[in-house]
This record gives C-alpha cells, sequence and structure tokens, in this order.
C-alpha cells in the first residue's frame, strides 16, 4: 500500500453562493492527489503518456461528508492499495486544517495505449517503480 498527502487551499472561485466548494470541484481535488501520488511514485502523467500509454478515468465516486468552504487548506490523502494490473485503484480522502474528514471516494484509471486506444496491462517499467516505493517503505 502507498498513501501520499497533498495540501491545497480552497480559492474564491471554486465555492458556491453559500460559500461551499462546489461539488464538482472535487474531482479536481482527487487530480490534484493523484499527480502528486505518481509524482512520489517517480513518474508522471506526461513520462506516461511519453512512454505510449494514457490512463483515463473509467469509475468515479464521491461521498461529500462536510462542506469545504472558501480559504480552508485541505489535504488530499490519496492511497493506492495493491498493485495495478490492467487498471489503477485511487482511494481519497479530504480533510480540512482540523482534521475533519469532509469528503471521499475514489477512481479507476485504465491503461490504454496511447497509439490505438486499446487496453493494455500496466507497463512493466510502472510496476518496477511502483514496486521499488513500496519496498522502500516497508
Amino acid at each position: 500500500m502507498f498513501s501520499s498527502m497533498t495540501q491545497l487551499r480552497v480559492r474564491y472561485a471554486e465555492t458556491d453562493q453559500m460559500g461551499f466548494v462546489y461539488y464538482g470541484n472535487y474531482p479536481q481535488y482527487y487530480e490534484v492527489g493523484r499527480a502528486d501520488a505518481m509524482r512520489q511514485l517517480g513518474m508522471t502523467y506526461r513520462d506516461m503518456e511519453e512512454k505510449g500509454v494514457v490512463m483515463p478515468i473509467v469509475d468515479m465516486k464521491i461521498k461529500y461528508i462536510r462542506p469545504a468552504r472558501y480559504d480552508d487548506l485541505l489535504t488530499v490523502k490519496t492511497t493506492v492499495s495493491g498493485l495495478p494490473a490492467s487498471r489503477m485503484h485511487f482511494d481519497y480522502e479530504i480533510y480540512n486544517e482540523d482534521g475533519v474528514l469532509l469528503n471521499k471516494g475514489y477512481t479507476v484509471l485504465a491503461f490504454l495505449n496511447k497509439q490505438n486506444g486499446r487496453p493494455c496491462g500496466a507497463p512493466v517499467w510502472f510496476l518496477e517503480k511502483f514496486q521499488e516505493k513500496i519496498n522502500a517503505g516497508k
């Protein structure tokens, strides 16, 4: 299992008339956490694409527990529980500065060959980097 923590501050433009973070912004927060987790695993989406693999989202679930508000400092905890095969599952928890859980969810991304758009397995080089990071954390 691998987890990363990413912080971001809620911008005014991300809130609705009630002063809450607009519900449609949470997938963007997940993306920030996911991209940071990938970077901490030693790769970026740019690296993946340059090596011929893209990773579209094929499933997502969001559970809204409490609202985040303008200027809140949020922590996005992103967890990958196991080695991916043809898909990669990311779990998310979003906390406020007081450590209160505001939101949780997950995304599932598929590995696709960039040239033909067909599903493929996780690349060997990707799995090796992932396994190195997991083993280093033990």
